[in-house]
């Protein structure tokens, strides 16, 4: 069905198709059987696909990557397609409206996107509240899922005071998700990858390792960064890690990098973090690297141009624990994440 749908939604703006097809899915859901018949058509089940990464257990490897459901607006609906774990976010610790629109870009002679949303979202205590109205359904009764937490700074923010919008959105997050993931590797924020310097990213990470204990409770965090780093920079990535004794890494967030695209330059030249096919190799590299140096101490979530079962197996084969779907997920639809569990279960 998606096969079909998909040349026409491609006609659009890609945010407002964004919305136009959560919105509907959302309407679907609450239909009366909407849920099941949604669970009953994609769902994978199999106690095989189950893995336990940092102390929580996951029903399946194949999860949905930050960015796609910035305010939890759909984390009943996305479990429902299969995922076994949804990351909301990023959310910062005040509303801002993102960069300026149009800010979204399809590339499909390239199987990619490119992004300049900028931490468009609704601020950390409207998502807090969401994800605690949600843990209260009968959905999340029926589908229970892993809920990750994705923090940012605001725009406005300088740098040297980023470490008070990270403790916010720690705080006011912590009773409501399972683990948190720190995101200074966007490149649409100006400046934040500045935070990936070792200094300033050991200190954001203690401070919040400081606080990671509320009632005997404490939540995996983890790392995520860009695939732009030099080797130089990855090694100072396992020290940290290591040093601040945090859960592990997602690995990686969007490129900078424009190589070897074959779209329109007019398209190709718009400002923005590139996602999809061509960070394929380059995101795998990244996780076998971190994997092999780091002599597997710590979990590795892997993320990028993973559009089919054989990219998904790479990644995983590569030293990943789990994996997360973006753009896959929107080029080739919500069938993918079925596709990966069942090829998982034939091997």
């Amino acid at each position: 069905m998606y096969s079909l749908l998909k040349p026409l939604l491609f006609k659009f703006d890609p945010e407002k198709v964004h919305y136009f097809v959560t919105r509907n899915l959302k309407r679907f859901n609450k239909v009366p059987g909407g849920s099941a018949l949604s669970r009953s058509t994609w769902l994978v089940n199999d106690k095989q696909l189950e893995r336990t990464v940092f102390g929580l257990k996951f029903k399946n490897p194949v999860g949905l990557a930050a960015g796609f459901d910035k305010n939890g607006d759909t984390i009943a609906e996305m479990a429902n397609l299969g995922f076994g774990f949804i990351e909301v976010g990023t959310v910062t610790a005040l509303p801002q409206p993102g960069n300026p629109k149009p800010r979204m870009f399809r590339l499909p002679a390239d199987g990619a996107l490119i992004n300049r949303m900028g931490f468009n979202n609704l601020g950390v205590d409207v998502l807090a509240s969401r994800i605690a109205a949600y843990r209260k359904t009968t959905e999340a009764a029926k589908n229970p899922v892993i809920i990750g937490g994705n923090i940012g700074k605001n725009k406005n923010t300088p740098n040297e005071d980023a470490v008070s919008d990270y403790i916010k959105c720690f705080d006011r997050l912590f009773d409501v998700v399972d683990y948190f993931v720190v995101n200074v590797s966007s490149p649409n924020t100006p400046g934040l990858r500045a935070l990936q310097e070792k200094g300033p990213l050991m200190h954001i990470l203690n401070t919040l390792q400081q606080r990671n204990r509320k009632n005997d409770i404490s939540r995996p965090i983890l790392l995520k960064i860009a695939p732009d780093l030099t080797d130089e920079q990855l090694n100072d990535i396992i020290e940290i890690v290591q040093q601040t004794g945090i859960a592990g890494v997602i690995a990686t967030n969007t490129t900078i990098s424009r190589d070897g695209l074959t779209s329109a330059p007019v398209v190709i030249n718009e400002a923005g973090g590139l996602s999809g096919k061509p960070l394929t190799s380059r995101s795998t590299e990244v996780i076998k690297y971190l994997s092999a140096k780091s002599n597997q101490s710590f979990p590795i979530i892997g993320v990028g141009g993973i559009h089919s079962p054989k990219d998904a197996i790479e990644k995983l084969n590569a030293g990943a624990s789990l994996i997360q779907l973006y753009t896959g997920f929107i080029y080739e639809g919500p069938g993918l994440i079925g596709r990966i569990n069942k090829k998982l279960l034939s091997l």
